[in-house]
């Protein structure tokens, strides 16, 4: 397991109100929330060149096992952490429950679908992208409208530079319903684009800005992502580079293959947003993840011997037809604006005779369920698997569970199943005969303290695809 903690005693402060020296702290993992069972302890360095952010890589612990942790600094205690272990990769498990999160933008709103997701019981938290946002965030936070502190003028700017990046994270981290989730389930976590900037592709950026400038601000912000998450050795950016994708397993219940589906991409064609497809967007040299990481996704779908193949990943996957009849746009910043890679999948999935294929998607501020087609203009062909779509932490406000263009989407859109504008997250429980998918939502998110409800929930049979309201 990897154990994740950052010294800030002035968390606003560019340097954190400590000076820079390496820092010694000592850490502590027990069987108990009390610590009377300490399994390991042991001690680590708080580097000033990585913000005082500490990566603690623990291994040859029990498998399948729920473990407490806990930080020490000179008299200072952090807050007591909850993680686990996963089974042994040889053993069979008869379930697993997962939470998938994305797209947090602190000035949207409060995170109270965190406070609400830190007292559910889940093995494990999926967080699919745009963690924060590099928008400026006013004195009074935005939508959140703080009236008991003012936030300082450092973070009313869009973030360019590693310090901007940093104090961003800072500024997110504060929030106390983020640290409780974090405190209560284990996170795996990939980016989007929000981390770095808006709809960016490979080298090229949203604006007209020199690739190689552009780098230097990936650089920036790959380096604060890695500091400030719990991300292991191998993930340790190069410059403007850093290996994300990667693959985990859940015993021989589920094989999790963890996309990055912003750092190879080629560009958008047409010019990004919904457009018509062209030539352009459907040549065969569009590839969203890059062509490296198709082949290594389809090479782990060969050898997997998991019950269901779970691709967490950024950006909607099936095909979403415009809601208003006679439109041909579609979105060309997802997997609609590539549809040869999608295509490339396909086929690799049949190949590999992936039976239960589960792709768990965010970015679009909204829940989706829908079936996976084959051929999604043949609404009758073969289901290939299921894609559930987590709505935003945040982003886009209170939202609404009916949004004007609800009806249309789902008329025009048969393969999907379900459709809600609220904020939230979904829950999923993976069985060894059927997957069921919870849609949790909350009402509101511009002021604190709503209740969660679930607004629909589907399941999915083991070896029969396609996805069945319950």
């Amino acid at each position: 397991m990897l154990l994740w903690t950052r010294l800030a005693p002035s968390p606003y402060e560019s340097g954190s109100g400590l000076p820079a020296e390496r820092v010694e702290v000592r850490w502590e993992l027990a069987l108990d929330e009390r610590f009377r069972r300490v399994a390991r302890r042991g001690k680590a360095t708080a580097h000033p060149e990585f913000h005082h952010t500490v990566h603690v890589e623990v291994d040859d612990l029990a498998p399948g096992r729920v473990y407490y942790y806990r930080f020490r600094v000179g008299s200072w205690v952090s807050e007591t952490g909850r993680t686990r272990t996963a089974p042994a990769t040889s053993q069979r498990t008869s379930g697993l429950t997962l939470a998938a999160v994305s797209c947090q933008a602190y000035h949207d709103g409060y995170y109270t679908a965190y406070q609400h997701l830190a007292q559910d019981d889940v093995d494990v938290v999926f967080h699919l992208g745009d963690y924060l946002y590099e928008y400026a965030v006013n004195s009074v936070g935005g939508a959140r409208n703080h009236t008991d502190r003012v936030l300082p003028d450092l973070f009313n700017r869009e973030t360019t530079t590693l310090e901007d990046y940093r104090l961003r994270y800072a500024l997110y981290k504060t929030d106390p319903d983020l640290r409780a989730a974090h405190a209560a389930h284990p996170f795996v976590v990939t980016w989007d684009d929000h981390e770095t900037e808006n709809n960016y592709a490979g080298d090229t950026p949203e604006n007209s800005v020199p690739p190689e400038e552009f780098l230097l601000r990936r650089a920036s912000a790959y380096r604060a992502y890695w500091e400030n998450q719990p991300l292991r050795r191998p993930q340790l950016p190069d410059g403007p580079d850093m290996q994300l994708y990667r693959r985990l397993q859940w015993g021989r219940l589920a094989q999790f293959d963890i996309l990055d589906t912003r750092q190879y991409r080629t560009d958008q064609a047409n010019g990004d947003g919904w457009k018509t497809p062209t030539a352009e967007s459907e040549a065969a040299s569009q590839t969203l993840p890059g062509f490296t990481q198709e082949r290594w996704l389809i090479d782990g779908w060969r050898r997997s011997r998991a019950l269901w193949n779970v691709v967490p990943q950024q950006v909607t996957f099936s095909r979403r037809n415009h809601p208003t009849a006679g439109n041909t746009t579609r979105s060309m910043d997802s997997w609609d604006g590539y549809p040869a890679s999608r295509e490339r999948l396909l086929k690799g999935a049949d190949a590999a005779r992936v039976e239960n294929l589960m792709v768990l998607t965010g970015d679009v501020h909204v829940s989706y369920a829908m079936d996976i087609k084959r051929d999604f203009d043949d609404p009758d062909s073969h289901t290939v698997g299921t894609e559930i779509v987590t709505t935003s932490i945040t982003s886009g406000k209170d939202g609404s569970a009916q949004p004007s263009n609800w009806a249309g989407y789902l008329a025009r859109n048969p393969h999907m199943k379900h459709y809600n504008g609220q904020r939230g997250y979904v829950t999923v429980d993976l069985g060894e005969d059927s997957a069921r998918a919870d849609f949790k939502t909350v009402p509101y998110v511009t002021t604190p303290g709503a209740p969660v409800t679930t607004a629909a929930s589907f399941v999915t049979e083991a070896g029969k695809p396609g996805l069945r309201q319950v």
